[in-house]
This record gives C-alpha cells, structure tokens and sequence, in this order.
C-alpha cells in the first residue's frame, strides 16, 4: 500500500511535469515539477549537491494532501528534478507530509525530520481534534536516504503527542528544524499553540537524531506578533543569534509589519548551555508581499543561505488553478547582520551567468525615460538614484518595468517620506487582492538610494541599500511585457545597469 502511495505520485508527475516547457517556467526561480508548490523543506548541502525538498501536490494545481517534492542544483540556480522523496503512506502521516528539515548523519546518511499528520487514537485526542475543527493532530516523523530515495524510520513518530508539554496544543504543533551544537547533538525546534492561541518555540535534544526529548521553550509569542507562528530557523551569525519565524494573522505595525502572513527575525543573544534566548530587537524580513516560511542553510564555504516560498496565504489564488503548476520560490539569499539589520543579496553565483551589460552614468531623469538597450524579463536591474546638483530634492522616481501597451509593475521612491512602493496592479491580475506595499527608508531622505531589482518571467524581487532592505512580489504578465522606463518629478541623476540573466 504504502509504496503504492509513493510509485503513484512519481508516476503522476513524470506524465504531468514532461508537458510543462522550460519557457513556460520562471527561467531561474524553482517552481514545482508540476502541480502545486509551498514551504521550502531540507534545504540542505549534501553529497556536493545543494538539496531542496518542497510541500507539493502532484496532482492538482492547488493546496491538498501534502507530499515532499525534491529537486538539486550545483549552484542554486539552475536546478534537477528529482522524483518525489516523501507521500502520505503511513498512519503516522496518512493526512499529509509537512513541513520539515534535513541534516547528514556521521555514517554519511541523510536523515529527514518532517510533520506527519495522524488521526486521533483515543476519545480525549478526538475531543481536542473535534474543538480546533481538525481532523488530525501532528507529529514529528523521520525518513533517512541517500540524496534519492527515502526509507522512513521504522519507529515513528519520533516526537508524539506525548512528548508535548501540558498546556500546548497536540493539533498544531509542527515544522521542525534541526540544528547541530557544537558538541556534535541535535536539537530539533518546532512550533506549538498554546492555550492562548500564540505560537511557541519548543526545543527537542537528541545524540544521534532518532531518539529526541523535550528540552526546553525557546521563544514565546505574546500576541503582538501575529498568532500562530511556523516555520522557526535559528542560527548564529556574525556574532548575533537569529530566531526567523513566520507569523500567522499578523496585525499591521506601521511600515515595518503588514497584515496576515509575513516573516520577521528576532535578534538576541543565545546561552547554548542553558539553552536560553533573550531577543533584543526585532524586524521584518521581507516587506514586499510574496514572502514566506523562509528556511536557511549553512553552505560548504560557510554562507548563510536563505530561501523562502515566493507566495503569501492570502493572494496565492492570484495564479489559477487551470495552470500546470503554482509556487515558486525565491531567489536564494546571502544573509549578514550588521548596523541592527538583517541584509540579504542576491546569491553571488547569478554573476556567473550575466550578459549583454548595458551600463549609462549621470542620466538626468526629469520625467519619463526610456534608454537603448535597457529592456527584458530576465535581468539583474541596478539602479543608483541622486538628486541633480543645485537643484531642489526631487519629489518621486520610479522605475516601470514588465510593460507594454496594456501592463506594468513599478518601484516608487518618495524621498519626502523616505518610502518605497512597489505597485503590480497592472501586472494581469484579474483579483482583488493585494497589489501594492510599501516600506520606510530612513537613511535615503536625502534622496541618495540604491535599487537592485531582479526580474524573472514570474517575479520581481527589490533589494534596497545594498539589501538592508527587501521587498518580493510575484507577477503572471505576459512574457512579451519587456519594456523598462524611468520617471521623475522634479530632478534626479541616475546610474543604470541592466544585466540579462541566462541559465
């Protein structure tokens, strides 16, 4: 039965995914071999490839029973499907594989943690299912391989209802991530409700990564950012502990969290012995709208890597269902922490694969422009905005690209409040959801500004200063919309570069 699940679903995509044409995908962006794409999972380095699983359903163009999709790349970008890794098959899983982690083990396998959903087992599992409107409660599974094929562990689950502390809820309680401590032991984070209806940061100790008990809460949310959370990732980097959560039903503050589904990043400082966090800051880490349940790794030379799902819960209905697949992920980031930020770049790999560089410098931008050369749907974009010497600070610059006669997206700078918009409603979309957000940049009021967009047939991403700050939305205009154009109220200076982006 169970290998029938799997042989199935490996079945379904092999007919499905061999009719979607490379053109008809992001040129440089993971989509799903076919169907329907969410959360990253085992994002991961092992045997010299770097490993992307992913929530998948085969077999629809929308959410449904969850499976682990499976693709590697050698350098993040140009990625190899591989048949699907994980399928509900097992009790212990049989209403979906969720959310999960990846890490190698000191025999050389590769073990996977992931969230399995299972049915109540008893009358007091069916009452707290039955009051939460869930027909399954979650638990933490484990399947080890090779970088292909996936055994799952013969005493699963590894982390039960039983394992959860009094108080939490056994209905949601997912997403675990491994980190490996110093001393060679796992420690695997989850997230749990409380009674409250918050999230909570719950710790497991394991010496070989089979055998796991509970340790210790690491991070508790007391309603002011969102509710529920998922997706915990934390790490050490350039000196700063970082705790990366994705909130559910946020509420918006100011510029700096917007409403429903976003991620953010606690800053702090870590006792690893006594297994204590003390954040000390806090801040989003994506302020556009496509964004979400982001999951790092630590690469061979020793980058801090990100990933995230390129899509947000509540405008994922923007692709429609009849296409052959839906999701994408980002981009692959580099992360560093410096001046209290979180910076993200773009991975230095995509240099690799520049070309056709057209560069202008000290273009005046008083109006509407458009330079030779600086076109397409493929391109590393760089632009560093100036207000024209001896002239009053210029009111608003804006870069539309994605164009032609019918459609547009945009990034507006008004240096006046120091915000940046970026604005797809022109993009195709026949919806009523979002399509416009915007993010404050302090430091760029005196009209100084550098904005890299990168730009693939589906998406545009906005790195700001260097990547201080970031802002990620998807788009389905038509391919043919290449054209780019420049605009200004009042006097700007502007240096441009525009690089295609081959793979």
């Amino acid at each position: 039965m169970k290998n029938d699940i799997l042989t199935a679903a490996r079945q379904t995509e092999q007919v499905r995914g061999a009719v979607i044409g490379n053109d008809d995908r992001p040129a440089f962006h993971l989509s799903p071999y076919c169907g329907w794409m969410n959360d990253p999972n085992g994002f991961s380095y092992y045997k010299g490839e770097y490993h992307l699983f992913y929530q998948y359903n085969p077999y629809d163009s929308c959410w449904d029973t969850m499976h682990w999709g499976h693709a590697v790349s050698k350098n993040l970008l140009d990625w190899k499907y591989l048949p699907a890794a994980l399928a509900p098959d097992t009790p212990w899983d049989e209403g979906g594989c969720f959310s999960g982690s990846a890490v190698e083990l000191s025999d050389g396998r590769q073990l996977l943690m992931y969230t399995g959903l299972r049915r109540p087992m008893n009358a007091k599992e069916s009452e707290e299912a039955a009051s939460s409107g869930k027909e399954y409660l979650q638990v933490q599974n484990l399947a080890i391989g090779d970088g292909r094929d996936y055994k799952k562990y013969g005493h699963n689950p590894v982390i039960e209802s039983r394992d959860i502390p009094q108080g939490m809820s056994r209905v949601d309680f997912r997403d675990p991530k491994i980190i490996r401590r110093k001393d060679g032991t796992l420690v695997a984070l989850t997230t749990c409700m409380n009674e409250d209806g918050n999230g909570e940061i719950l710790m497991y100790k394991s010496p070989d990564g089979f055998s796991w008990s509970f340790w210790k809460t690491l991070a508790k949310n007391d309603g002011k950012f969102g509710r529920m959370w998922e997706c915990p990732d934390f790490f050490e980097l350039d000196c700063k502990w970082l705790l990366l959560v994705s909130p559910m039903e946020m509420k918006p503050e100011g510029l700096e969290y917007h409403n429903g589904f976003g991620c953010m990043v606690l800053e702090g400082k870590y006792d690893d012995e006594k297994g204590i966090f003390v954040p000390d800051s806090d801040q989003s880490v994506d302020y556009g709208i496509d964004f979400y349940a982001a999951q790092t790794m630590l690469a061979p030379d020793g980058r801090r890597i990100m990933i995230a799902w390129m899509q947000n819960w509540d405008t994922c209905l923007m692709r429609e269902q009849s296409k052959p697949w839906a999701g994408q992920m980002t981009l692959p980031r580099e992360l560093s922490f410096k001046d209290g930020r979180l910076y993200q770049r773009p991975i230095r790999e995509i240099e690799q694969h520049f070309t056709n560089i057209v560069s202008y410098e000290n273009v005046p931008v008083s109006d509407e422009i458009s330079l030779y050369g600086i076109e397409g749907r493929m391109v590393d974009l760089d632009i560093i905005v100036k207000p024209a010497p001896g002239e009053p600070l210029y009111r608003k610059f804006a870069v539309w690209f994605a164009m032609d006669q019918e459609n547009h997206s945009a990034v507006r700078f008004n240096p006046y409040d120091g915000t940046v918009k970026i604005d797809r409603k022109y993009s195709g979309s026949r919806k009523a959801i979002v399509h416009q957000r915007r993010c404050l940049v302090r430091e760029s009021m005196d009209g100084n500004i550098r904005i890299r967009i990168i730009l693939d047939r589906n998406s545009f991403e906005v790195f700001i200063n260097e990547g201080r700050y970031v802002m990620t939305a998807v788009i389905y205009t038509d391919v043919h919309a290449k054209r780019i154009s420049f605009r200004a109220e009042g006097n700007a200076i502007m240096d441009v570069t525009k690089r295609d982006i081959r793979i």
